[in-house]
């Protein structure tokens, strides 16, 4: 079940606002999909993103996908323990986004510009409908 306390794409990104910073992450299904993902590559803080544009891309054994920002915005922050550090050779531990995609596997943080909302976005029903549309 998706939480009806956020925002969706059509391209299985989730979205929950708290003021003018929005956090995103993957689905449940995007997650299912991927089987296992392995290496997540995600934009440095600072960076600015566009709303439907990649701002990364997650691989698995299965596949390599973009992840898709809901938002237009700057990356205030990401969960670096999803991402492989060179300086320190510790390797990425993608179980949060396996484990709680819409939880601990949270990807990052957008400031958004005042006043944006998250209206463009699907809501959980409308989710779980296109979903059950594209049969699954």
């Amino acid at each position: 079940m998706n939480p009806t306390d956020r925002r969706y794409t059509a391209t299985h990104e989730w979205a929950k606002q708290d003021g003018d910073t929005v956090t995103v992450g993957i689905t449940a299904f995007a997650v299912e999909q991927l089987t296992e993902p392995t290496f997540l590559e995600l934009p440095p803080v600072g960076k600015a993103v566009t709303a439907g544009k990649p701002f990364g891309i997650i691989e698995s054994v299965k596949s390599t996908s973009d992840v898709n920002s809901p938002v237009t915005g700057e990356v205030v922050g990401r969960n670096e323990g999803l991402v492989d550090d060179p300086k320190t050779k510790r390797a990425a531990d993608l179980g949060p986004v396996n484990d709680d995609p819409f939880g601990r596997g949270w990807m990052l943080k957008i400031r958004v510009a005042p006043g944006a909302t998250l209206d463009h976005l699907l809501t959980a029903d409308q989710y779980a409908a296109q979903l059950a549309s594209d049969g699954h």
